[in-house]
């Protein structure tokens, strides 16, 4: 189960097929009219019986055996007696010389068979361990007719959410194979095959109910199919079927504010998983474009302060030096607005758009800086691992702030030691960044230039959007903020040119720097 800001996210989905054809002109003809609704291919189905029966049976129940091993905690002296005295073992957990006991556990899921010899198809986190020390000792694959065989992991791919399974069946196996899910539209009938809750295979249908979805906290590469089909905990793995019978998602996620059914789940589209299932079933590692670029949407603020269109490109926080786009010449806060000749868009994301393209290819990429647009070639290259681009981005170092404790001092020794109150126009006191206050925030980059937020006015626009004491702002509206005077010349030149918001940009810790649109409080009268 996945939990998406503060509703229930379990990994699963449905979702495809009726038709509307809308009225190009739109003027004289209502778009409901009989006469421009085409018939759904075939009709609409009274039965899902026959497509059911057929499909069950290549439909998998797949369950795991896991274990973990858990230190015991010792009971202190004379405690052991105490309850041997009564005829009582101590509680589980307790006692003991203070080694280690193993706990097991386990997880149910779904998963559906794309050939005769015994390859499946699943969600990763149905056969990954449940939590980090945890080990999965067995996988067990259960099939339509209770038959069960163990299976082994053939290849995982924990960015897409996929695994590809194998087991040694005693004949030919029912099968299934994929669809074609760029031809899924809003509207179209579709089922889904699981095991809810473990009870076996359960058949539901609905409707595609919209495309392209990105989920609260999701992925870089997130591009769902949305239905509202029943998906609940256990179906995650199971395949969405479009009414030909071909398999056009993998039922991955649900949102739900109680853990059950809400007609809102999510499927991972045919189009997203069947190159990663070939690339694990030929034992390669995934294959995904990649520039060398760390992003982040264009929402109501970053736009109002750029002055460009909300959702329409992607900001570009930082780059990796000597990566295809620092060579390519894309600097820190460039907005990249196409990718060989695809527009970004929140349906169609850089990253998503990047992750296509083929490793080595030279593409041209199309961007804003300063009010112009430009277009340059850049040359893709192979994605590193998560645990490689957890390196490159650092980890952040929560800690106290310099000043965090300033609130409770007077408003006069506030700003006394060098600092310098911004509060007319950001709602902010900020202070030159030393290498004494890099050392009380625990900040390994010792060439970091900016000013520290040493109080934030919890009213002003900056603190509601989560800026707080000990953030440091690198630069205000793309020009370097190295002292607290200088913010201020940015805001007054930002309120000459008539801006009512400024683009910061700044870092927490050793967090990658991010940007943040802030409104200006606008001045008395």
């Amino acid at each position: 189960m996945r939990y998406v800001y503060g509703i229930t996210a379990a990994v699963l989905i449905g979702g495809a097929a009726a038709t509307l054809t809308l009225n190009p002109v739109g003027a004289q003809t209502a778009q409901n009219d009989p006469a421009m609704i085409a018939a759904p291919p075939g009709g609409a189905p009274m039965s899902f019986a026959g497509l059911a029966e057929r499909l069950q049976p290549a439909v998998v129940n797949i369950s795991t055996r896991q274990s973990i091993q858990v230190q015991q905690r010792r009971l202190p002296p004379g405690f052991e007696e105490f309850f041997q005295r009564f005829g009582q073992r101590p509680p589980a957990g307790n006692g003991g010389d203070g080694g280690t006991v193993t706990q097991r556990g386990g997880s149910l899921g779904s998963g559906f068979i794309i050939s005769a010899d015994g390859y499946v198809v699943t969600n990763n986190h149905v056969v990954a361990p449940a939590r980090p020390d945890a080990v999965v000792e067995q996988i067990t694959v259960t099939l339509a007719d209770r038959t069960e065989y163990e299976a082994t992991v053939v290849g995982r791919d924990q960015t897409s959410d996929i695994a590809v399974l194998r087991i040694q069946p005693r004949g030919a196996l029912p099968f299934v194979r994929f669809g074609d899910s760029t031809r899924t539209r809003v509207g179209d009938w579709v089922v889904a095959i699981g095991n809810p809750f473990g009870l076996g295979g359960t058949v539901t249908a609905g409707i595609v109910s919209a495309l392209h979805r990105n989920l609260p906290g999701g992925g870089v590469y997130d591009r769902y199919i949305q239905t509202d089909a029943s998906i609940n905990s256990g179906n995650s793995g199971g395949p969405m079927f479009d009414l030909n019978g071909n398999v056009i998602g993998i039922n991955t996620a649900l949102i739900s504010p109680t853990g059950g059914n809400v007609g809102i789940g999510f499927a991972i589209p045919s189009e997203q998983v069947r190159p990663v299932v070939e690339a694990l079933q030929r034992g390669q590692q995934v294959s995904r474009g990649y520039i060398g670029v760390s992003m982040q949407e264009v929402d109501e603020g970053v736009a109002s302060a750029m002055g460009i269109e909300r959702n329409r490109g992607t900001l570009i926080r930082s780059v990796t030096p000597g990566g295809p786009a620092a060579r390519a010449g894309i600097q820190q806060g460039d907005v990249i607005l196409g990718v060989a000749g695809q527009p970004v868009s929140p349906d169609q994301s850089l990253a998503y758009l990047l992750s296509q393209q083929r490793v080595g290819a030279r593409v041209p990429v199309e961007f804003l800086r300063g009010g112009q647009r430009r277009t340059v070639q850049v040359e893709v290259a192979q994605r590193p691992t998560d645990e490689e681009l957890a390196r490159q981005n650092g980890i952040e170092t929560p800690n106290g702030a310099p000043g965090a404790d300033d609130e409770n001092k007077p408003e006069n020794e506030r700003e006394s030691a060098g600092q310098v109150s911004a509060r007319a126009s950001l709602g902010l006191t900020l202070q030159a960044v030393t290498p004494e206050i890099l050392r009380q925030l625990q900040i390994s980059d010792a060439s970091v230039r900016g000013v520290v937020i040493t109080v934030a006015d919890p009213n002003s626009d900056a603190a509601q959007k989560g800026l707080r004491a000990g953030d440091i702002i690198l630069s205000i509206n793309q020009a370097p903020t190295t002292t607290p005077e200088a913010v201020v010349a940015a805001v007054e030149a930002a309120r000459r040119a008539g801006r009512r918001t400024v683009l910061l940009y700044f870092r927490r810790g050793n967090n990658p720097p991010g940007y943040i649109g802030v409104d200006l409080a606008q001045p008395a009268r």
